[in-house]
């Protein structure tokens, strides 16, 4: 069967293995929860290890086992040599738990049971609008998270994974100033705001957020000892006045354009004229170019009422909010930084 890496032929029966292939993603998002629960990239890490040796040291059964490795391996996780042995793949690594990008809770995050439900009820989303993970679950997302401890941790620490190599990416992108202080507006566990410290010794932040991100910061040590606080509250009512640098990552895609105004808007009432708002989000870029951010565009489409935006979109909602755009730089990851300033 064609994978969804591989282009179609044309062939009439070429095409139906693709569009039944990618039909079936969902086998795949599978077979990836079950190398990142089982540890399989972990054990790889020291070389290739045959099916039966992984198989004695995950306590798992061998033949499964072989077929869901050969269906990872068709799609560049993993690698089977010609002895029959596995091993790593750069596609492979980050389901390490030991590496500094590590997305092994990412891919948990991302597959567990409780997002595959809410991605089923998409059509239903579509027919009606809204989130279809508000529909089936009777509360919104946020408010779903408040109320259970153990999918909030799940996402926390799902969301510290993903965000770890884009916090670094960032933070080397774009020319934060020598001195002041970043306020870091909905920054979850801090990892940017550490980042960005790292690189600015005399810079001082604020990780402003709500309490269960902000009981597990990640601003400890000697390094930034005395440059930080942290400040809980609700960036839909205020935040943290007095900042030359404020940074909203990965806030405004979790809103329509209605709540992101008020998000904004809370930002203008803190922030003096000229002071510069960071958005680092996903770009669109137009047409039929891929993008990750058209995959994750769909995900907050269905688990929050979210967006990502292209450029234009964001020039227009932060007029509304009080700042102008100034310019968009790439990252080296997946999202960009919009650059806006107070007017």
């Amino acid at each position: 069967m064609a994978t969804s890496s591989q282009r179609p032929t044309g062939a009439p029966q070429d095409l139906a293995a693709h569009l039944m292939d990618l039909a079936m993603g969902h086998l795949f998002s599978a077979a990836l929860r079950t190398a990142a629960q089982h540890r399989l990239a972990d054990h790889l890490a020291g070389g290739p290890r045959t099916v039966e040796q992984l198989a004695t040291a995950t306590g798992t059964h061998a033949p499964h086992l072989r077929r869901v490795l050969r269906y990872l391996a068709a799609r560049g996780i993993f690698h089977e040599d010609a002895t029959g042995a596995y091993q790593l793949t750069p596609a492979a690594r980050p389901l390490r738990t030991d590496v500094p990008d590590s997305l092994h809770t990412a891919v948990l995050m991302a597959t567990d049971e409780l997002f595959l439900r809410t991605s089923a009820g998409m059509p239903e989303a579509v027919r009606h609008g809204g989130a279809s993970f508000e529909r089936l679950s009777g509360a919104p997302f946020f408010e779903h998270l408040g109320a259970h401890p153990a999918t909030r941790q799940l996402f926390d620490d799902g969301m510290a994974s993903l965000s770890a190599p884009v916090d670094e990416a960032v933070a080397g992108a774009y020319p934060f100033p020598e001195t002041g202080t970043v306020v870091d507006v909905g920054g979850g566990r801090g990892g940017l705001l550490r980042a960005v410290l790292r690189r600015r010794p005399q810079l001082t932040g604020v990780l402003f957020d709500q309490a269960p991100p902000l009981a597990h910061h990640l601003l400890d040590g000697d390094e930034l000892k005395g440059r930080w606080r942290t400040q809980e509250g609700d960036f839909f009512a205020a935040v943290p006045e007095g900042g030359d640098v404020y940074v909203l990552k990965h806030v405004l895609h979790d809103w329509p354009d209605d709540h992101c105004r008020r998000i904004l808007r809370a930002c203008r009432a803190a922030t003096a004229p000229g002071s510069r708002l960071l958005v680092v989000d996903c770009v669109l870029p137009p047409g039929n170019a891929p993008h990750f951010g058209k995959t994750l565009d769909v995900a907050m489409m269905a688990v929050l009422d979210g967006r990502e935006r292209t450029a234009e979109e964001f020039a227009t909602l932060l007029s509304a909010g009080g700042f102008r755009l100034t310019r968009v730089l790439p990252t080296g990851a997946f999202p960009s930084i919009v650059e806006a300033v107070a007017e």
